[in-house]
């Protein structure tokens, strides 16, 4: 059973569960856990780790267009390296100190592998859902797409320092805070676009809701052609590799260019909200991601 199968069942159980943040009064709180073998590949240091791990959940905070408050993380190894344990402390608060936020404290604990369980806590009396998306709406993104994967690729070819210079990535907070006005839904791209696309359709309260996207207008990182000689390696990079905490977002088309003299980063519009159905130019879109777990 993977993630998505067990929270699933969980829908049950936890009714208010589904976006990217809890919401508790004028308040968004999240939760992640990363762990060394399937988060963090060979070649990571620990202020990378810090600052990856604290910003995987101010990402959730940003895709709420939530301002940052406050992160925590617990740290857990099978040894404490004090210089690791600083590096990672440095990491995660530098991060927060990115998008305003603070980094408060969390906790120590032997682990047998390392593994960090981060919580961070932003403020917004007018949360951004995922399950607004309305026909005719424009399909966008922040940023560019396939960053993690071209680090991932770095780490692999032993360019240690490439590789975690990639993987540090500046939350969006500010761009989700200036969509705030606009963003009829939203998310981050922590599980990959095509699979963010299929779960704002999921999410939406309208019954047979798809969207449209063109692939020529997915904004795709600099690195991923200088990493990546394989168009086919290229597109999976940017379609389903994900991690990557871009913006994933719909907007009224009268919105768009509003939402982009607003934004501090730039947005793509990749598409349209349509009939039932994902599709990228004209061709269904799998539903395919990063996965958490499975057997």
């Amino acid at each position: 059973m993977d993630e998505r199968e067990a929270l699933a069942r969980l829908a049950d159980t936890l009714p208010g569960a589904g976006d990217d943040c809890a919401v508790v009064g004028d308040r968004v709180l999240t939760t992640d856990m990363l762990h060394e073998t399937t988060d963090f590949p060979a070649g990571v240091d620990r202020y990378t780790a810090g600052w990856r791990a604290v910003g995987a959940s101010l990402s959730d905070v940003a895709a709420m267009g939530a301002d940052a408050e406050a992160a925590v993380a617990a740290y857990g190894a099978p040894r404490f390296d004090p210089d690791e344990v600083h590096d990672f402390v440095r990491g995660a608060r530098e991060v927060c100190e990115a998008v305003d936020g603070e980094y408060v404290g969390g906790d120590l604990d032997g682990h047998d592998e390392f593994t960090v369980a981060t919580t961070a806590l932003g403020r917004t009396d007018d949360p951004i859902r995922r399950g607004g998306a309305g026909r005719g709406d424009a399909v966008c993104v922040t940023g560019a797409l396939g960053r993690s994967a071209a680090a991932v690729r770095a780490f692999e070819t032993g360019d240690h320092e490439r590789g975690n210079e990639l993987f540090r990535f500046t939350p969006r907070v500010a761009a989700g805070v200036a969509l705030r006005p606009y963003a009829t839904a939203m998310m981050d791209s922590s599980d990959g676009l095509a699979r963010s696309l299929h779960q704002l359709v999921g999410a939406s309260d309208v019954s047979d809701l798809g969207m449209d996207i063109t692939e020529s207008y997915v904004p795709v990182a600099d690195a991923i052609p200088e990493l990546f000689d394989d168009t086919e390696a290229r597109r999976n990079a940017a379609l389903f590799f994900g991690e990557d905490f871009e913006l994933v977002f719909t907007l009224a088309s009268d919105d768009v260019e509003a939402a982009k003299a607003a934004s501090p980063t730039p947005i793509s519009v990749i598409g349209n909200v349509t009939w039932d159905g994902v599709e990228m130019d004209g061709e269904p879109l799998p539903d395919r991601g990063y996965e958490h777990a499975g057997d």
